[in-house]
This record gives C-alpha cells, structure tokens and sequence, in this order.
C-alpha cells in the first residue's frame, strides 16, 4: 500500500521511502571494503594497512546487516515503527549505544580475533504477533552472519591460488573465522543475545521473569563466560571442529589477525 506524506514524498505502509535508503555512512563503509580489498588484492602500499582496513570495514558491514536483518524481519511481522527509528537505514549509529555495539567489537576483534556480537536494535514486541515469529526475528542476525560464513569459505577455496596477493585471501580468512565465531556466539543461549531471544518466547512467565532479569547483563555474562578457561576452551574447540569441517584452514585467519595488527611491524 502506498500514500503520500507530503508533495513528492511516497509512502510504503505509511512510511516514507527514505527509511529505507542505505545511509551515506554504510555505504561509505561498503566503499572502503571493496576499496581496501583492491588495494589489498594488488599489494598496493602498506599492505598490512590494507588488510586492517578491509577487515574492520567488512566486520562493520557485516554488522550492520546483522541488524537490518533483525529490522527487516521485524518489519515485515508488524513492528511499522522500527523503520521510524532509522533501523531499516543500515546506519550503526542508530544502534542503541555506539561504544557497545561499534567501538567495542572492533576492539575485540582486533585484540583477540572474535567477533563480539555488535549492534542491537530495539524491536517492539508487542507489535508482532506470535512466538515463532519472535524467534524468527532473533534469528535473522545470526543467519546472516552464518551465510556470510558460507560465502566467505566459499570464495577462500574457489578463489585462492587463481588471483589476488596472499595478504588479501588471509583477509577473507579472518573474516570468516570473524563470522564463524559470530555465529557461534550469537546462538548461545544466552540471556540478551540473540540465541536467549530466539527461546524467551517460549519460556514459561516464571521462567521468562527470570530471563528478563538477566538480559541487560547478557555481555557481561558472555565475558564472564569466556573468560573461564574451561568454557572459553570449550567455545574455541567448537568453532575451530566447524572451521575444520568447512575447510577453513587456521593458516588463513591465524596470518589475517596477525597482519591486522599493522602496528606491530
């Protein structure tokens, strides 16, 4: 359905079209990606600086469409007012706390190669009817992420050996792993992730109470959790056997990290 908000200005269910023009911020992002990864692809200058670039710009692409696939579903199973809220723009300043959701992540990926579980959008729950739904919508961020993993593997053992420097194709595959361990995380059932949000709506009020309780400190827990050496050791053994059965070789990602790290030398 289709109106007009004012003169030249169409609307789709009542909402304007330019909620759901990509921001001039992701697509500048989505430039430096491809940008860096040619630079990194012909070895053109600091290369080591091309494939930091071309990591952090893919990591921050990547989550921003993390989030507009949560939007976007959310969208779609009735929350009208999510596209109000610029969520629909693929712009992670919208997110609800740029330092949690942005800067932090970043960080983590460059200090210990993980990728942190980033932006996160605020969905109107009582807009969407039905559980599965709910669950739908929590799903959607980490599907991404695991078809991003699936597209990058795919390109590392297609495209290795027949183009491109070294350095890029150990960009793809830190990116990868980045997405792998993503993924993985994302689906913990833990409290205020998106894997707790898919089985909330399932849960009794008793037991949904509880769950609400502990939600905000979901990233503190996630942190306490991989801190422990056994569980932290439990998590990586898991994402390097799925690595391994993909076919992604820790040769890739483990010469990725290290040349993200450009200050090093």
């Amino acid at each position: 359905m289709m109106g007009y908000d004012r003169p030249g200005e169409p609307l789709v269910l009542g909402v304007p079209r330019a909620a759901f023009r990509p921001s001039p911020v992701f697509l500048g992002l989505v430039a430096l990606f491809v940008t860096s990864g040619v630079l990194a692809w012909q070895r053109y200058g600091n290369v080591r600086f091309d494939v930091f670039l071309f990591v952090v710009s893919g990591w921050l692409v990547s989550l921003c469409l993390h989030e507009y696939a949560h939007a976007l579903v959310a969208y779609r199973f009735g929350d009208r007012d999510i596209a109000h809220r610029g969520y629909l723009t693929l712009n992670p300043f919208k997110y609800t706390h740029p330092l949690l959701s942005i800067v932090l992540p970043v960080i983590v990926v460059l200090l210990g190669g993980i990728g942190l579980p980033g932006g996160a959008v605020w969905v109107d729950r009582h807009a969407i009817p039905g559980r599965l739904r709910h669950t739908l919508v929590s799903l959607a961020g980490p599907a991404t992420n695991v078809l991003f993993t699936l597209v990058l593997v795919a390109a590392l053992r297609i495209g290795f050996g027949n183009g491109g420097s070294v350095e890029f194709w150990a960009g793809v595959g830190l990116l990868a792993f980045l997405q792998l361990t993503a993924s993985v995380l994302n689906l913990l059932p833990v409290p205020g992730l998106d894997g707790g949000n898919m089985i909330q709506p399932w849960l009794s009020p008793q037991y949904r109470r509880m769950y609400d309780l502990f939600a905000p400190y979901g990233f503190i827990l996630l942190f306490a959790l991989l801190w422990s050496p056994r569980i932290g050791g439990w998590f990586f053994d898991a994402v390097f056997a799925v690595a391994d059965v993909l076919g992604l070789s820790p040769a890739f990602y483990s010469v990725g990290f290290e040349l993200i790290r450009f200050w090093q030398g």
